[in-house]
């Protein structure tokens, strides 16, 4: 169905959303154009500290052919030790800094995630039907049909991962779509094996309104030990 209403949204959120767009792009600059001046500080660094070590060895042949090379080459090694202190402090700033601009790149995708919701389903005609199971001695969910105003708009097959999710008490959003205000009929069929390993097969049907509010609805299976079946209830979120 055609989304008609797109007035719905905030302009202060829109606004928020590209200005967070804004934010990420500019650290990533930040985070490419940083990385240049670490990789050249590093080779002028050494460059510069290795100058010194050399020096000694000339005065020293200078002053008196006596003097051996061996004092010299021992001074060098701590000064060679000591120099890549300052860009492992770097790297690790710029490890900090990659990190934290991922966090907000996940932050980012979650706020833009929420307002692509809001866009595709305004509350006005938003409606959301979620499924339930308080089932185990007499039936066994196989999958579920979902039908509004005599139009398939779900049809799901369910593994043994999912109803193991399902009865540990998990809540399923089987369909996420738009109606327009009014009376709507909404129609649910269940298939699975029932009382005695029969195979089982139950509609039921609900008549609902529509308001201006976005509409959530349950459908909830659970076993009826007076009856030794199953039930099939829908509800609506208040």
């Amino acid at each position: 169905m055609s989304i008609t209403h797109y007035t719905q949204i905030s302009p202060a959120r829109l606004r928020r959303g590209l200005s967070r767009l804004t934010l990420a792009a500019a650290l990533l600059m930040l985070s490419i154009i940083g990385l240049p001046a670490i990789a050249t500080s590093a080779p002028i660094g050494a460059g510069t500290d290795s100058a010194p070590t050399q020096t000694p060895a000339t005065d020293t042949t200078a002053i008196s052919t006596s003097s051996e090379p061996a004092p010299t080459a021992t001074e060098t090694a701590p000064a060679q030790t000591t120099q890549p202190a300052p860009a492992v402090e770097k790297k690790r700033s710029l490890d900090a800094r990659v990190q934290d601009l991922k966090k907000q790149a996940k932050a980012l995708n979650r706020d833009l995630f929420i307002l692509e919701e809001e866009l595709l389903f305004p509350s006005n005609t938003q409606l959301a039907v979620f499924l339930s199971i308080d089932v185990g001695s007499y039936f066994r969910l196989d999958s579920v049909q979902l039908k509004i105003d005599d139009k398939e708009v779900a049809n799901h097959l369910y593994t043994r991962r999912e109803l193991d999710a399902l009865q540990r008490g998990g809540v399923q959003r089987l369909w996420l779509g738009n109606v327009k205000s009014g009376e709507h009929e909404l129609i649910a069929t269940f298939t699975g094996p029932g009382p005695n390993n029969r195979d089982y097969r139950r509609a039921t049907t609900v008549k609902f309104k529509k308001g201006a509010a976005a509409k959530f609805m349950e459908l909830k299976i659970r076993d009826v030990t007076a009856k030794l079946q199953p039930e099939f209830v829908v509800r609506e979120w208040e």
